[in-house]
């Protein structure tokens, strides 16, 4: 199923544990679904869902709220509200990360 024209957040965060307290805050705030977990290096972790618009921005502010309760671990919040198709092959969408060494 293509994902054009479906809102994406983004949360990227320092370190793996603000990124986990984020991803659970923006599940449990909006009917989103978690599809990316992004290790982007020098410790930076870039979750991202897509939904709704409303129900993104929903959980992109709830895991922005609960990432900055866990420190200083937000680095930046974004949300795309239709991403252009060419930008969906950009997208790791999908990729966990769990086959990288």
């Amino acid at each position: 199923m293509s994902e054009y024209g479906i809102a994406l957040g983004m949360i990227e965060t320092r370190g793996l544990v603000p990124a986990i307290e984020a991803a659970d805050a923006m599940t449990k705030a909006a009917e989103v679904r978690l599809v990316s977990r992004e290790f982007v290096g020098g410790g930076y972790v870039t979750v991202m869902v897509r939904g709704e618009t409303g129900a993104v921005n929903a959980a992109v502010r709830a895991g922005a709220d609960a990432c900055e309760r866990v420190g200083d671990g937000l680095v930046a919040a974004h949300i795309i509200a239709r991403p252009h198709k060419e930008v969906e092959p950009v997208l790791t969408i999908g990729n966990s990360g769990a086959d990288r060494s």
